[in-house]
Order: structure tokens, then C-alpha cells, then sequence
């Protein structure tokens, strides 16, 4: 690559990093394209980039941005998404099957450093949407009850209302 196209590239992906909620560093090391090729489809769908770029690009663009970043070795792919959970969900899914690669180095949680085990935490976080059903159903739940309570109040309104006229109608 050219210098030009170097710098183009890192601060194109400098601007996706400042949008990011989420940054995590993978090494690819064991994947062959056709994995690669569907890895890349899953991230897709999920919303979330996956970008393989040289380590000193990679640092330079996440310096760029603002934040700091431990140094990188080996191949690596990075992993943009603004869904912290759903971007780890992807890759701890395809991870378990394949062979646990890509493997985790690390990562960025708006804007401060997390590790492996971090990543995998966030991994077994419901998403986003299910965390939200949960609370309306939590939110739901005391109405429902309430609700139900009246009910039953006005079902023995009624009750006793009905035996009230049949012992007036029997006298």
C-alpha cells in the first residue's frame, strides 16, 4: 500500500472506532477463507464490522481516535460494533464452533481497555431487546396482578349481589 492509501485507511477507520461502542481484537490464526468469508456474514448481520488490517495501522488508528490501546501481535482482526453484547455473542458463537478460534486478545468498552474474559462475560448477557421484554414484562406483572385483584372483587360484587335478589325473590 501506499503511504496515502495508509493514511486514508487509518483515518477511515479511526471515524468508525470514535462511533464504536466496542472494539475487540481477534487473531484469526487457523481460519481458512471459506470460515473467514462466514464469520464476516455473521458480524454483518448482527450489524457489526470485522476488519483485518496490519497491527501498526490498526494501533494508529485506535490512537487516532483517542483512546489507548496495549500493543498487538500476530495477526489480528478487529472487531467494530456498537452492540457491545451482540458483537461478543457473534464471536464467542462462532468461536465455540470452530475450535475456539478466533481466539479473544483483548478489547475496548467505550473507551476503556477489557480482557478476554470480559469479552466472554458480555458474551452471556441477554441482548439488548431481551433485557428490554423483561422489563416490561417486570413492569407488567404488578398491573396484572392489580387488575386480577379487581376482577376477583368485582366477581364477588356480583356473587353476592346475585344471592342478595335470590334470597329478596325466595322471601
Amino acid at each position: 500500500m501506499k503511504r496515502t492509501e495508509k493514511e486514508q485507511l487509518v483515518n477511515e477507520l479511526s471515524e468508525k472506532i470514535k462511533s464504536a461502542k466496542a472494539l475487540y481484537y481477534t487473531d484469526f490464526t487457523g481460519l481458512n477463507v471459506k470460515r473467514m468469508t462466514e464469520l464476516r456474514r455473521r458480524f454483518r448481520r448482527a450489524g457489526v464490522e470485522y476488519v483485518v488490517i496490519k497491527n501498526t495501522l490498526a494501533l494508529r488508528a485506535v490512537s487516532q481516535s483517542g483512546l489507548t490501546a496495549e500493543r498487538l501481535r500476530g495477526p489480528t482482526g478487529v472487531v467494530i460494533g456498537t452492540d457491545p453484547v451482540a458483537a461478543a455473542k457473534v464471536l464467542a458463537d462462532f468461536a465455540k464452533e470452530n475450535e475456539q478460534k478466533p481466539e479473544v486478545k483483548g478489547g475496548m468498552l467505550d473507551g476503556k481497555p477489557i480482557d478476554t474474559a470480559q469479552v466472554k462475560q458480555l458474551a452471556t448477557l441477554p441482548t439488548r431487546e431481551q433485557l428490554l421484554a423483561q422489563l416490561a414484562g417486570g413492569l407488567q406483572a404488578p398491573m396484572a396482578a392489580f387488575v386480577g385483584a379487581l376482577n376477583g372483587l368485582l366477581y364477588m360484587f356480583a356473587g353476592a349481589l346475585e344471592s342478595l335478589r335470590q334470597q329478596r325473590e325466595g322471601a
